[in-house]
């Protein structure tokens, strides 16, 4: 159905169905115990339709999420498509297995195990087709004849617990993520009525009681370590830089925090009957459209701080972007990240939704690239520092990735054998950074120096990221910056 449906948006039903977490797994023992219990009474009005019901309700929904993201991958888009497919057979087999736990043990606890039912159950081996074909295919497998008896009580228990153990680690993962997301609206909430309630008390009115403002946005940002809240308020009557600074003290005791780690910024809109509109002239002066270059800046700053705060699996770490607009295509990012090994397709989902999300575009196209850490030793003659072409070489690869990721940096540990006397260690390093700063213009600052010293003549360098908090976004990146548009 998928395949020959013009649209293929994902709706909030779909998407409830890809992220199953713990809860899921409780609720689906809950139903299984329900289904089974009402099996086992006396089949009176609505019990009987009780199994049925739980079982459509536990196991149809996520089935054609399956269905969907299946389609969504043979056609638009295989990565997303098959991430929904993930996440909905995930919620099947939790449902299943669940459900069918919770039947055996109320079936245990009910004794259900009389020689007529033993005997019932015989019969329906021998009869039931799909028995029959399971247990001759069970036949043909090489396996111990143990395993075969997959009919016993013991193997049953044994396989279904292995198998919710199986599944309890990614629910566990995505429980985790849930209470994460969670506690962060709660954060927010809470700021966002502290902020209302400081403003309403405070600034909401005249002093002889009449309304002065009122709040219509308010949204908070944190990174580096401040928080920004921006305040956009209808008013009767401009606010002075006196009042905004009394505002921004009065929201720092009550969120016990420093004054120089909040920044409020107050957008203040004036009423008909304020006192700014009755200076205004008569004829009235449309605003100056924002230049060309303006909108390149905020587009950049907006990229800038989504990505400012990114966040990647470890140990991949973040070197860089590159951002590219077009009339005719969607915005396309291409991020570059230091990491030994690639990010798992499941992180690069979450990545690429939560960068969505973030600029507020569904449609922007995010890759991914991974540059490998580059790990070299120079070696030298006993006693000596000077480097030879061999070295330099070595340092000219490392140069250029260094010029072309500004937000790299080397980190040296320089050796001296037993046998070397002075000063020789520092020598090697002198010269070293000497190199990369004369022939490729690297700033001392961008090479960290190891305490440790190898017993050898070696020096051994490897690229790491920056550690600078506002190394993204500072610094001329060239290609790989805040973001290049055509």
């Amino acid at each position: 159905m998928v395949l020959a449906l013009p649209f293929k948006e994902v709706t909030s039903e779909i998407l409830a169905r890809t992220q199953p977490n713990l809860l899921d797994l409780f609720i689906a023992l809950f139903s299984g115990a329900v289904g089974a219990v009402a099996i086992c009474k006396e089949p009176k009005g609505v019990a009987t339709s009780i199994p049925g019901v739980s079982i459509a309700v536990a196991l149809m929904p996520p089935l054609c999420v399956v269905g969907y993201g299946i389609g969504v991958a043979l056609t638009s888009s295989a990565g997303n498509g098959l991430a929904v497919a993930r996440g909905g057979g995930l919620l099947f087999l939790t449902n299943l297995v669940a459900i069918t736990f919770m039947a055996m043990m109320v079936f245990l606890a009910l004794h259900i195990d009389l020689d007529s039912v033993r005997d019932r159950v015989r019969a329906w081996r021998q009869e039931d087709r799909e028995s029959m074909w399971m247990q001759s295919l069970l036949n043909r497998v090489p396996v111990p004849d143990r395993l075969k008896k997959i009919g016993g009580l013991p193997s049953r228990l044994l396989l279904i617990v292995m198998t919710i153990l199986l599944v309890w680690v990614p629910l566990s993962q995505s429980y985790h993520q849930l209470s994460s997301e969670i506690d962060r609206k709660q954060q927010e909430n809470r700021l966002r009525k502290t902020a209302t309630n400081i403003w309403q008390e405070n600034f909401g009115e005249f002093a002889d009681g009449n309304p002065r403002s009122y709040i219509s946005q308010l949204s908070f940002r944190e990174r580096d370590r401040k928080l920004t809240a921006q305040l956009q308020v209808v008013t009767r009557k401009i606010y002075t830089e006196t009042e905004r600074e009394k505002y921004k003290q009065l929201l720092s005791g009550q969120l016990v925090r420093p004054l120089d780690s909040i920044i409020v910024n107050l957008i203040q809109i004036p009423t008909a009957s304020s006192d700014l509109l009755r200076r205004v002239p008569s004829e009235i002066i449309p605003p100056v459209p924002p230049t060309i270059a303006q909108l390149q800046s905020n587009f950049a700053s907006g990229i800038d701080s989504v990505l400012g705060s990114l966040l990647l699996p470890d140990p991949a770490q973040m070197v860089g972007y590159e951002s590219t607009t077009s009339p005719v295509a969607p915005l396309k990012i291409q991020i570059v990240y230091l990491s030994d090994r690639q990010i798992d397709r499941d992180g690069l989902t979450l990545a690429i939704q939560n960068i969505r999300r973030e600029l507020d575009n569904s449609s922007a196209e995010v890759n991914f690239q991974r540059i490998a850490p580059i790990v070299e030793t120079v070696s030298f003659e006993l006693n000596q520092s000077k480097l030879l072409p061999i070295q330099t070489k070595l340092l000219d690869k490392l140069g250029q990735i260094l010029q072309k990721y500004p937000k790299l940096q080397i980190e040296m540990t320089i050796g001296q054998a037993p046998s070397e006397s002075g000063e020789i260690a520092q020598a090697r390093s002198l010269a070293i950074q000497t190199y990369l700063q004369t022939q490729w213009q690297i700033r001392p600052d961008r090479i960290a120096i190891v305490n440790q010293v190898e017993p050898e003549s070696i020096v051994r360098l490897k690229t790491i990221v920056a550690k600078s908090p506002n190394s993204l976004g500072t610094d001329p990146l060239d290609s790989l910056s805040s973001g290049s548009s055509e």
